[in-house]
């Protein structure tokens, strides 16, 4: 058997870099168990909702056109909401992305006239144009849909008399985003989200409260549908896909908000009961199967990157000791020849495209240069190895995903690597 150290030297990791990666890992054996102990509880959590719901390799015979009396699709959809805790769930292939899936959440709950509030400061970048933050065509804006925002406070915490103040009657949804986007505010764990929750549902009880569960699904034991959530919206090919999943989105809450949801995704009257599943149920049931661990493997990566970049005087946020409500790590180098070697790393340790050398481009949806690496079997999907970050100030790259953890670390170690070789970062 060859020596691992070989293995690392073939891979292009110099005894140096794998040495100064060795002494951050052995520090982080105590919170590496402990997300273990949350990936288990969570494995049975999905486990059970399969079992309660009685899958069965029926389930995963593919439909195709209209896609009437699906059982895979609506036993997926029912094993979704069993395993968050809502009434009902939408799951399907023909939501291609989280900001689809949130885009069908909000127009099929939103009417001419309402009002949309997000106290949490401004969303991710790909909704500005959704909502009409910048104009854009079909947007909530054209639809007469009112935008509003609350900032949060210097210090990250809820700024709830401005959010009393924005909330009046016409007041109809409240959308939180759970994880930071391109922003260096905290994440939200899911007690403070319900704690949100609650203070906005005691001025209007009517209002609908959205969650963008995104990066955060099985980071912690509890989901927001578990804190009062009305619904939880995410991506397929993040956290609850487990890497298998080729495509889709999921949306989990109250019967009427999904349903509202379904009617703009297929049409009025149509709904849930339609929507073939292409062949796609069986790497939808298995991946949401894997997605705990994998989930698990992602959390342990974005630490790792964490106390590595912190212990060579980087800003990284979640600070190394910080605890975590998501899968993604921020690092702040100050200038974009940092993210750039950064990404350059990732996507050398990739299986798929690391011959590829990633470069800025003007991506759609983004108001500057994004860099993005991301050498994965399905395209786009981060919760596989993946790193990016819009290139202005102040030069910040969000790295996420791996589905393993050695992947994870391989990743990080290279795209160490490529700093030292760089001269951007000095191994000490």
């Amino acid at each position: 058997m060859h020596d691992l150290e070989t293995m690392y030297r073939e891979l292009g990791i110099s005894p140096q870099v794998l040495e100064f990666g060795k002494k951050a890992e052995d520090s982080l054996k105590e919170r590496f168990e402990e997300i273990d102990r949350r990936a288990e509880y969570n494995q049975m959590k999905v486990l059970k909702a399969m079992q309660d719901n009685r899958v069965s390799d029926i389930h995963f015979a593919a439909t195709t056109g209209y896609g009437y009396n699906d059982l895979g699709r609506d036993t997926l959809e029912a094993v979704y909401a069993s395993a968050f805790h809502g009434e009902s769930a939408l799951v399907r292939p023909q939501l291609i992305s989280g900001t689809h899936a949130l885009c069908v959440a909000l127009f099929g709950n939103l009417r001419p006239g309402d009002e949309l509030l997000s106290p949490v400061g401004k969303p991710y970048d790909t909704l500005e144009e959704v909502i009409g933050i910048r104009d854009s065509v079909g947007s909530l804006k054209e639809y007469g849909v009112v935008y509003r925002q609350a900032d949060l406070r210097e210090d990250g915490s809820f700024d709830y008399e401005a959010i009393e103040k924005a909330i009046n009657e016409k007041t109809r949804l409240v959308t939180i985003q759970r994880s930071k986007g391109y922003a260096t505010r905290p994440t939200l764990s899911v007690e403070r989200i319900g704690e949100l929750i609650a203070f906005v549902k005691k001025i209007k009880p009517d209002v609908i409260c959205m969650v963008d569960n995104c990066y955060g699904e099985f980071v912690e034991t509890i989901e927001p549908t578990d804190v009062g959530a009305d619904m939880i919206v995410g991506s397929l090919i993040k956290n609850p896909g487990g890497g298998l999943a080729p495509i889709g989105g999921y949306i989990v809450g109250r019967k009427d908000c999904v349903d509202r949801a379904s009617y703009r995704l297929s049409a009025p009257g149509l709904g849930k009961e339609v929507g073939a599943s292409l062949g796609l149920n069986q790497p939808l049931f298995q991946g949401l199967f894997l997605a705990p661990v994998v989930v698990a493997g992602a959390l342990k990566g974005a630490i790792y990157a964490a106390n590595l970049y912190e212990n060579l005087g980087f800003s990284v946020f979640p600070g190394g000791s910080d605890p975590r409500y998501d899968i993604i790590q921020a690092i702040t180098f100050g200038k974009p020849e940092g993210v750039i070697a950064f990404c350059q790393g990732i996507q050398a340790a990739a299986p798929v495209d690391s011959f590829v050398t990633p470069e800025p481009w003007d991506m759609p949806g983004y108001d500057a240069p994004v860099i993005m690496a991301a050498g994965a079997f399905v395209q786009g999907s981060s919760i596989e190895l993946s790193a990016d970050g819009p290139i202005k100030p102040p030069y910040s790259v969000y790295f996420q995903g791996g589905l393993t953890w050695y992947h994870a670390k391989l990743g990080i170690l290279k795209s160490l690597q490529k700093m030292a070789d760089a001269g951007l970062a000095k191994l000490e």
